[in-house]
C-alpha cells in the first residue's frame, strides 16, 4: 500500500512512473479477474484502485500548489484558485455596494433626518 505522506516527497516524474505502474497492475487484475484468477488477485484489485486515487490526489495536490506558487503577487487569480462558495454569494453586491445611496436620499437624510423623541419617566 502507498502512503501519501511517502508520496508527498517524490518528484513529478517518480509519480507519473508510479501511477503508470499501477495502471498497469490494475489492467493485469482486471484480465485475471475474467480469467478466473487467484482470490486473491481478485481481492487486490481494490487497493490498487485506491492507490492509483492517491497518487493522483497527490499529483493534482502538488500542480494546484505550483499554480498558486506562480500567480503570487499577480493582480489576479486564476478561476480554480478561487474560493467557490455559493453561486448567490460570488454574485451578492459588496457591503460597499450596498451601503452606497442615491444623491435624492441622501439629500432626503440631511434635510428630513429621523426624529428624535423624549419620553417621560
Amino acid at each position: 500500500m502507498v502512503k501519501a505522506f511517502e508520496l508527498r516527497g517524490l518528484a513529478k516524474e517518480e509519480l507519473l512512473k508510479t501511477l503508470n505502474d499501477l495502471r498497469k497492475e490494475a489492467s493485469e487484475l482486471a484480465v485475471a479477474k475474467v480469467t478466473g484468477g487467484a482470490a486473491s488477485k481478485i481481492a487486490k484489485i481494490k487497493s490498487v484502485r485506491k492507490n492509483i486515487a492517491r497518487v493522483l490526489t497527490v499529483h493534482n495536490q502538488q500542480q494546484k500548489d505550483a499554480i498558486r506558487r506562480a500567480s503570487a503577487g499577480k493582480k489576479y487569480i486564476s478561476k480554480d484558485l478561487r474560493l467557490k462558495k455559493t453561486r448567490a454569494i460570488r454574485r451578492a453586491l459588496t457591503a460597499e455596494q450596498k451601503s452606497k445611496k442615491t444623491l435624492k436620499q441622501q439629500k432626503k437624510d440631511i434635510h428630513f433626518p429621523s426624529r428624535k423623541y423624549a419620553l417621560k419617566a
